[in-house]
């Protein structure tokens, strides 16, 4: 294993057609479905992982110079089908960070882009596993 590895798990359990509740080892748990309703879509659930894991990292960095007055992460990307199968294209983050006025605010407006830069070259997982891209093993038990 590689030097800071910690194993992840989620179960993916199906509850009713096209409905499933994912559950964590700390009980947490999430609806997802195949977006005939308003429950998550898998590739939505991807950009969540991404935007969530980059928002942390910031707010994080940030927050500990001053309390942010506006804080969205907005992740868009193209779901394409094409000769490499069904994949996302075009992904990209948008952060809508705004501080106060002030010494402190400056200060977080200040280091706003050397956090982004960090969080997407190396801090945030998702964002990395995403760049890198990481096999994907199966298996039938």
């Amino acid at each position: 294993m590689a030097t800071g590895s910690a194993h992840r798990e989620v179960i993916v359990e199906r509850i009713a057609n096209g409905r499933f509740c994912v559950v964590n080892d700390r009980g947490g748990r999430i609806t997802l479905g195949t977006g005939d309703g308003p429950d998550f879509t898998p590739t939505e659930l991807l950009l969540v992982a991404l935007g969530g894991c980059t928002a942390i990292d910031v707010d994080t960095l940030t927050s500990r110079r001053a309390e942010p007055e506006a804080f969205q992460i907005v992740v868009q990307a193209n779901k394409v089908r094409d000769a490499g199968g069904n994949h996302l294209t075009d992904i990209e983050v948008t952060y809508r960070v705004t501080f106060p006025p002030g010494e402190p605010g400056d200060e977080a407006r200040a280091i706003l882009p050397d956090v982004v830069k960090k969080s997407h070259g190396r801090l945030c997982t998702v964002g990395r596993t995403i760049e890198l891209g990481t096999p994907v093993g199966t298996r039938i038990e």
